[in-house]
This record gives C-alpha cells, sequence and structure tokens, in this order.
C-alpha cells in the first residue's frame, strides 16, 4: 500500500502576526484595532486560525472572551516568532563602526592609493579599530572581482562598463606637468612648443608610449620625446624628482583646494606647471557591486572614501 503525504499547509506571515495580536489582546476588536483592520476581518481570520490550528483558540466567557489551553500554550512562542520576522523584514539597520572587525579589499592605482591610505588609517584609528585594508593594484578586470567578492571597491578612472555596477563619482581632475625644482621649464611660463620640446616619462600599465597629451601636441603638429614608460605614477614623479623628465599628475580644477591626489607631488617638491592645451577632466570615481549598497560595514567604508577623496569645497 502505497502512503499519500498530506500536504503541507501554506505557510502565511499574516497568520503569525493576527494570531500574535488575538493572543495578546483576547478580543477580535482589539486585535482588529492593533493591526488597523476591521473587526469582521479580524473575525474570518480567527477563523481561518480555528481551521488551521484544529483548536478554538479563544472561546467566549461571559463578556469577555479567554484563550484555551493551546492558545496559552501557543503565546509566548507566537509572539517570538512575530518578533523576529520583524527582525527580518526590517530595514537593515546601519552598522556600528566600533564593533565592525573587518578586512576591506580596495583595487585602486598606486597614486590614488597613496593619496587614500592614510585618511583611511586616520578614520579608522578614530571610528573603526577593528578595520584593516588590503590595497590591490589593477590587476584583475574590475567587473567580475566586484561581482564574485574578490574586491569590495574599485577607486580610480573607472572606464569598465558594466551595467549592474554601481558608480559614484568623487572628483573631477585636471592634468598638469610636475617637474623638479630648477627645471628649465619652470624657469618661464610654459607654452607648447617647450613643452613638446622637453623629455616626457608617460605612466601606463600596458607599456603605451602616447596619450591624451600627444593628441593635443599633434593637433599643433608637435610631437613630444618620450624617453621612459613606467607602470607606476609614484615611480614616474621620483624619476621627476631626481631628473628632468617630465611627467603629468592630477590636481584639483583652479578654485578648489588641493587635491589629496597631489600631496605626493608636493612632498617630492615638484614644481606643477599648468598645461598650456585643453586636455580631458579626469574623473574619480568608486565603483561596488549593488550587493553591499545596504550593507552598513560598506556604507561606512564608502563615506569614509569619499571623506579622504573629496576636497572640502567640492562636490
Amino acid at each position: 500500500m502505497t502512503l499519500v503525504k498530506s500536504p503541507r499547509p501554506t505557510l502565511d506571515a499574516n497568520l503569525a502576526v493576527a494570531l500574535d495580536a488575538l493572543l495578546t489582546e483576547q478580543s477580535v476588536t482589539r486585535a482588529a484595532a492593533r493591526l488597523h483592520t476591521s473587526p469582521a476581518a479580524m473575525s474570518r481570520t480567527l477563523g481561518r486560525l480555528r481551521r488551521t490550528l484544529q483548536d478554538p483558540l479563544l472561546v467566549r466567557a461571559g463578556q469577555t472572551m479567554v484563550p484555551t489551553p493551546r492558545a496559552l500554550a501557543l503565546r509566548d512562542e507566537t509572539a517570538a516568532v512575530v518578533r523576529r520576522l520583524e527582525s527580518l523584514l526590517s530595514p537593515g539597520e546601519g552598522a556600528d563602526p566600533t564593533t565592525l572587525s573587518s578586512t576591506f579589499t580596495l583595487q585602486t592605482a598606486d597614486l590614488v592609493g597613496a593619496a587614500l591610505t592614510p585618511g583611511l588609517l586616520h578614520l579608522a584609528r578614530q571610528e573603526a579599530p577593528g578595520v584593516s585594508f588590503r590595497l590591490r593594484a589593477e590587476e584583475l578586470e574590475a567587473g567580475p572581482a566586484l561581482r564574485d567578492g574578490r574586491i569590495d571597491l574599485e577607486i580610480g578612472s573607472i572606464d569598465h562598463v558594466d551595467p549592474e555596477t554601481q558608480v559614484e563619482e568623487l572628483a573631477t581632475l585636471r592634468m598638469v606637468a610636475a617637474v623638479r625644482p630648477g627645471h628649465p621649464l619652470a624657469e618661464e611660463a610654459l607654452d607648447p612648443v617647450r613643452l613638446a620640446a622637453a623629455e616626457h616619462v608617460v605612466v601606463s600599465r600596458r607599456g603605451r608610449f602616447i596619450g591624451p597629451l600627444d593628441s593635443a601636441l599633434a593637433e599643433r603638429n608637435l610631437q613630444r620625446r618620450v624617453t621612459a614608460v613606467l607602470p607606476s605614477h609614484l615611480a614616474a614623479m621620483a624619476l621627476a624628482a631626481r631628473s628632468d623628465v617630465v611627467c603629468l599628475v592630477p590636481a584639483a580644477l583652479p578654485g578648489n583646494p588641493e587635491s589629496p591626489l597631489t600631496h605626493t607631488a608636493t612632498a617630492l617638491g615638484l614644481r606643477l606647471l599648468d598645461v598650456p592645451l585643453p586636455l580631458p577632466p579626469l574623473a574619480i570615481g568608486m565603483a561596488w557591486h549593488p550587493r553591499h549598497t545596504a550593507d552598513g560595514a560598506h556604507h561606512w567604508l564608502r563615506n569614509a572614501v569619499r571623506r579622504v577623496l573629496r576636497a572640502p569645497g567640492t562636490t
């Protein structure tokens, strides 16, 4: 003989909420008022509960209703279930930074990392002492790495297009020429001809010799001489500080406070010269996977990055 299993009852969280109200109030009218519904609707729900649990739950005793033994046995458990449901289905609360114990992995260029890390460590010491940071070079394809959790945040020039990635712009910068103190280009006003005639170092992870500056020079039938291509902005600035090569570094737009991305060039003593050519602006942003958008710990991380990279007075 084959036994046929009875179908499982359909789960309805609203029934648990109604049962909690009925067992607490011991009154259909008061339970209805508590749940902002009509007494008639609450009476129908009580009938459904009685059929589901196969127990009258509340029975009339004079002018009041009293719970059955089964109802009394269910009261505390029902209240606990409803409280857990409320917690489960309520919007997440922001994480308390002081209780965080997390390591965040950020992928960014070395210059952005150098500008970002001191400020992040300072904020972590003040607000989230259990947080640490792992910075990775721009070695992973950011979209998949964000998706599978290998990195928590990408920061820098966000040039990949991934519809599921959340992107927020942090700052718009311009490129300026950086040279050592006493460099011939710093002795008088810079013009395109003198800029093109100087030796240049280019930063390219792919080893490319040309960039936007070459396109701007070509429009004036000028060509610069690139004597070195390096994969690191910090190495390029160190070379410029110790030789006559020119390197490009990001700086704040005119009228804005100095960008943290220029602090290393300033610390190396480099002179920053306006480039006398129209160059495209540099947008610095951060990208993350949308599953982290409502996460309290990740929210603190994004806010910390904003505070470090957005100079006062910028938008």
